[in-house]
């Protein structure tokens, strides 16, 4: 890894930020994305215990650890010595996880609409959307909300003028170049296009998410029926 290319910053007192390239100009990347996810995996194995969390984003990774095992200059000379570990990785590497999803003009208003501005059918879209390999480029806004880049620049669009007050669990979407799947009701802007059976997140299970940063995602079109035997609910917009 070339260490003139990353930045290290206090964020906290028992945190660190990395930043993969200028954090000026920072900009989606499928070869910093995963960079970040092999440095993940380094990080986890090398704090062991002293570790508390991983948040990685488009191009930067936030690293906290318990300063009960470890002080800051420990932690640092630590990162340090990672980032300039030659480290070997793929921008095809993390798992590939196919994940379904009922299109449907009906719980996803804005497909059709997708469809128009594009100058596409419906079915045109759907094949678009789910021949495309994603990259989980980072989670946040909400737990189990994983952003996933990049989507067909035919199928880009903007978000909402107006977000919705209440967007259903498991629903897909796009905004401009990003699509993802709603891992809990909350309001939301971004254009929706079907329903995915999929529980984004569950506290109760190990690991929390079926997705990880630096993982590959392909959507996998099922009908109505299928969705619901695999235990999908149908949500009035």
């Amino acid at each position: 890894m070339n260490t003139s290319q990353t930045h290290i910053e206090i964020a906290s007192e028992n945190s660190y930020i990395v930043y993969f390239g200028d954090p000026n100009s920072l900009a989606i990347s499928p070869e910093a994305s995963a960079t970040i996810a092999t440095t993940c995996e380094q990080i986890k194995q090398h704090f062991g215990s002293r570790l508390i969390d991983l948040v990685a984003s488009y191009a930067s990774l936030l690293v906290i650890y318990d300063t009960n095992q470890c002080d800051h200059l420990w932690a640092k000379q630590a990162l340090r010595s990672l980032l300039n570990t030659p480290a070997k990785h793929s921008q095809n590497s993390g798992q590939l996880v196919q994940i379904p999803v009922f299109y449907s003009t009906k719980y996803g208003p804005e497909l059709s609409l997708l469809a128009k501005n594009a100058g596409l059918s419906v079915t045109q879209v759907i094949d678009i959307h789910s021949t495309t390999e994603y990259r989980v480029y980072a989670i946040g806004f909400a737990p189990g909300f994983a952003y996933l880049g990049e989507v067909d620049e035919r199928l880009a669009a903007p978000r909402l003028s107006t977000p919705r007050l209440k967007v259903p669990a498991g629903a897909v979407a796009i905004a401009d170049r990003q699509t993802a799947v709603y891992p809990a009701t909350s309001p939301g802007g971004w254009n929706l296009i079907g329903l995915c059976p999929t529980p984004m997140f569950n506290p109760e299970k190990q690991p929390h998410m079926p997705v990880s940063v630096g993982d590959r995602v392909q959507f996998v079109p099922i009908d109505e029926q299928q969705y619901l035997t695999m235990g999908g609910q149908l949500h009035e917009l």
